[in-house]
């Protein structure tokens, strides 16, 4: 590989893990909501159901994604999805958040294996989330000679590949110091998903640019100029939920006051 494809290659991975990191971060928190009504040996197994189901559907997610990367149907259905949960993320977090605490706390809460099938379920699109993601970011990458797996050149699958290792590593090593970053800084999750649906855009600009559709010029979604705004606007993204998410100061104790 030459030096300019490490570095972009490289710089995708970096990409990766900082998204990774948040989305692990926020998928922690949903699975630790479902089951902390449970009592704490049954928490502890459904965790790890969730864990191997998380692992499972990643890679299942990972090699069909392979085959179908370059149908453009598919492609645009990725963007949307990646499009969709963005937007409903955000939308939830501003705009419904008061009606998510107004929620009834005497409200039924599920059996051990019902929660299971929903810490499941919520596994295949944590699982979907994360490997459109990865797929969106690693397109554009140029091809290397690695020998190809599926549909898609050997070393953007490395990087998808990668990227859903370190989401997987994260999840269960790593959660919990992005979700004290999320804790201090809660303006930080709602950049990250702002960068999901940038990147949602980015696929979206791909499959515009695919050969049998032509909306767009075939080399536009992997020219230096679509490249540099991208990446421009991503910083910009992650910039300003940095910059703009005040700390959060912890509350005073009962005690204390």
């Amino acid at each position: 590989m030459e030096l300019t494809m490490l570095m972009e290659y490289g710089w995708v991975l970096l990409l990766l893990i900082a998204i990774e990191g948040l989305l692990a971060a926020d998928n922690a928190l949903v699975l630790a909501i479902m089951v902390k009504h449970l009592p704490e040996e049954q928490r502890k197994k459904a965790l790890f159901y969730g864990l191997a189901g998380a692992f499972v559907f990643r890679f299942g997610s990972l090699f069909a994604i392979s085959f179908l990367v370059d149908v453009w149907q598919v492609q645009a259905i990725g963007a949307l999805y990646l499009l969709f949960i963005a937007a409903n993320h955000i939308l939830r977090k501003l705009v419904f958040k008061k009606k998510e605490k107004d929620e009834d706390p005497n409200k039924k809460k599920s059996g051990f294996w019902a929660t299971v099938l929903k810490i499941e379920l919520a596994d295949i699109a944590f699982a979907v989330d994360s490997i459109l993601a990865a797929v969106a970011l690693a397109v554009t990458l140029p091809n290397t000679n690695l020998p190809p797996i599926g549909g898609l050149d050997g070393g953007k699958f490395l990087v998808i590949f990668a990227g859903g290792i370190i989401g997987l590593v994260i999840m269960r090593f790593a959660a919990n110091f992005f979700v004290d970053l999320l804790h201090k800084r809660p303006g930080l999750e709602i950049a990250a998903f702002g960068i999901v649906g940038w990147v949602g855009v980015k696929l979206t600009i791909y499959t515009l640019s695919h050969p049998e559709l032509a909306v767009l010029p075939e080399g536009f979604a992997k020219s230096p100029e679509w490249k540099i705004t991208f990446y421009a606007v991503l910083v910009g993204i992650a910039a300003a939920g940095w910059f703009l998410s005040k700390e959060k100061k912890e509350e005073p104790s009962e005690v204390s006051r």
